[in-house]
């Protein structure tokens, strides 16, 4: 119901959209079968009743709910009268009145559906009048305009709602609600898996919304092995991956691929030194990877909130990589580079949370290391590592003993079998610990090494 009245002074005056008669349908069929609560308790909520009456009476049969008494005319009013909404004397005619309109409870998830549509449209009126108030004070930079409006319809086309808080009681709902499934199915509890097993067991894999930073100092294969996790993910997982790739091109980036999928040298891909097998191998591989949902974006300097117009479009988003930190521009610029890359690592964990879904991000180390005997990294070893350390999930550092004993400048072929460690230094969930692994230069490859799994630190 959306009328159009004139004012006394001949003003067209919009009425927000509403459905009166499906938010007293809604109710009258709990009332007629409570069962039936559990049918919308998912689709609506309080707020998306238009009366304020209604708003109350659907809190008190929720309550009851919970507390797992009867919901009847008799409990519905005194709840009603304890809670102060209506008089001692005052309620009863109205709430059997709902008794009265409602034919049956069969159909509430119709009435909740109606409902739900006349709450979103109310929300769409909402958020314009709001960016058209943020566009017409000329206060506001217009690239974050444009990123908040997308941002609000975004969280509308998905059905979430950041209007108001939630009450304490829907989120013991939800908890409980994953309590049980975890009871029945312990693959649950984890995240987004990597892939590889070791650094699977300590992080119980990529959790929704975690920004896991990976740090390395250059040569060591950090991007080796954040492709490595995004061919595991898109293949495994079946969900779209995204890679940002701010250093290589995408055909670079995707010679890479093909080296760790396919098995062939990455040398013989960079010289065209191919053999008839090395052919056949490309070819299956290329197979493989054509059937992932696997995206790559190679603009250079690009800021997060250019990442988010762009993931946003992305349908069944599973992952996102970026490659690396230090590349990406800042949506102001500062005379410090650390304030810069504060306002990055904050930016991108934002987004992971407005998304829900893990990013893994590349991160270049100080040489910090160098000058130590020990030359395994360290979270001051980040460069400007106060930010990132504190908007981080989890930190894990790649580190190859071989590498410093052999030089940076020494042959894939000799470094096939170098052992490589991945320490995680920063984990929220869990503990910290290291996961050895097997480094096949040749391949640009990290293997799991069977049972080779540190005890956590």
């Amino acid at each position: 119901m959306n009328e159009e009245l004139l004012s006394g002074a001949g003003e067209l005056v919009r009425k927000m959209p509403s459905s009166l008669a499906s938010e007293r349908a809604l109710l009258g069929s709990v009332l007629i079968d409570p069962a039936s609560l559990t049918e919308v308790l998912g689709t609506i909520s309080a707020d998306d009743f238009y009366v304020q009456e209604h708003k109350q009476i659907f809190l008190a049969m929720r309550e009851l709910f919970d507390a797992s008494q009867e919901i009847d005319p008799v409990t519905l009013i005194d709840m009603l009268v304890h809670k102060g909404v209506y008089e001692k004397s005052g309620g009863e005619d109205y709430i059997r009145s709902l008794l009265e309109a409602t034919p049956s409870a069969m159909n509430i998830a119709d009435y909740a559906r109606i409902v739900k549509e006349e709450s979103t449209r109310r929300r769409v009126i909402s958020v314009c009048q709001e960016i058209s108030d943020m566009t017409y004070g000329e206060q506001e930079a217009i690239s974050h305009i444009l990123d908040y409006a997308q941002a609000q319809f975004t969280e509308i086309s998905q059905g979430r709602d950041s209007r108001s808080f939630q009450h304490i009681r829907d989120v013991l709902r939800n908890v409980f609600a994953n309590l049980h499934l975890l009871s029945e199915d312990k693959d649950a509890a984890r995240g987004t898996p990597t892939g590889f097993s070791g650094v699977d067991r300590l992080l119980v894999g990529m959790g929704d919304s975690d920004l896991i930073i990976l740090g390395a100092r250059p040569g060591m294969g950090k991007t080796s092995f954040a492709l490595n996790i995004a061919t595991n993910v898109a293949m495994a997982q079946k969900k779209s991956v995204c890679v940002f790739s701010l250093e290589m091109s995408a055909e670079q980036l995707v010679n890479r691929l093909l080296s760790s999928e396919a098995l062939v040298s990455s040398y013989a891909l960079r010289s065209g030194q191919l053999t008839p097998e090395d052919w056949k191998k490309l070819a299956a591989a290329s197979m493989r990877l054509a059937d992932t949902n696997l995206y790559i974006d190679d603009t250079s300097g690009i800021t997060v909130t250019a990442m988010k117009a762009k993931l946003r479009r992305v349908e069944n988003l599973g992952l996102v990589v970026i490659d690396y930190m230090g590349l990406m521009d800042s949506e102001a610029r500062y005379d410090n580079r650390a304030l810069e890359v504060g306002q990055i690592s904050r930016g991108l964990k934002l987004m992971a949370k407005e998304l829900r879904v893990p990013i893994l991000c590349c991160a270049q180390l100080s040489r910090g290391t160098e000058g130590r005997n020990d030359k395994r990294p360290q979270l001051s070893d980040l460069r400007e590592s106060g930010s990132i350390e504190q908007d981080a999930d989890v930190v894990m550092f790649l580190y190859r003993d071989e590498y410093y004993k052999t030089g940076a400048n020494t042959s894939p072929e000799a470094q096939e079998e170098n052992v490589a460690e991945v320490i995680i230094s920063k984990n929220r969930h869990g503990s910290p610990g290291t996961v050895k692994m097997h480094w096949n230069g040749t391949y640009t490859k990290f293997i799991t090494i069977d049972t080779e799994h540190e005890e956590p630190q």
